[in-house]
């Protein structure tokens, strides 16, 4: 039991550590009475430009909190087990496109707190990743993510009270940019042998 804890923890040890960040800055605010907004992102306010790398730490309530953590959790284990060799890279660049793009293409009156861009961003790589790659068993992934966050595509959309949709937008397409800039990284496609004879005869000709 305890092997398989540690290598849960070890496996998923960026998705755990930033789910613990996140409760630590709320537990902190709870505690201290405090409220971190100022460092929140605004898009196209430069002074508020250091938000790329703090609103995603930063959540309104508990059920802001929750609703972001355990995707995190879930869809951090899915890459984390799936695409090992490069999940670090996914997850760095999901937290930083997805504020950069949120900085260009948000609401310019309004201050923006909260990991669902990393969710967005997160949920948008296992989809689009397990399209472009072609390969079954990420295409099944690909389908599960639709499954369990079909719903996440109202999101995306400009509907009244909707809790800034352009954060949930850049995070979506912050993970079509990280799928395809990592399309030839991570699992790939089996090539069967008359596609390695076939590559063989044609690395052979190009150096007669």
């Amino acid at each position: 039991m305890k092997k398989n804890l540690s290598h849960i923890i070890n496996i998923m040890f960026i998705p755990i550590l930033f789910v613990f960040a996140i409760w630590f800055v709320k537990g902190f605010e709870y505690i201290n009475e405090t409220d971190f907004r100022q460092f929140s992102i605004k898009a196209w306010d430069f002074n508020k430009i250091t938000g790329i790398f703090t609103f995603p730490f930063l959540h309104a309530d508990l059920n802001h909190l929750i609703n972001n953590s355990y995707p995190i959790l879930i869809l951090g284990g899915i890459i984390s087990q799936v695409y090992n060799t490069i999940s670090n890279k996914v997850f760095l660049y999901s937290y930083l496109l997805s504020g950069i793009i949120l900085f260009i293409i948000g609401n310019p009156n309004a201050n923006v707190i909260g990991a669902s861009g990393v969710v967005y961003a997160l949920a948008s790589f296992v989809l689009i990743s397990g399209f472009i790659k072609k390969q079954p068993r990420l295409s099944i992934l690909s389908f599960f993510v639709i499954f369990m966050y079909g719903s996440f595509f109202w999101g995306m959309l400009p509907m009244p009270n909707q809790v800034s949709w352009e954060g949930h937008l850049s995070g979506f397409i912050a993970g079509i940019i990280i799928a395809f800039l990592l399309r030839k990284k991570g699992p790939q496609p089996k090539k069967y042998l008359y596609e390695i004879e076939e590559d063989i005869e044609e690395l052979i000709k190009e150096n007669l």
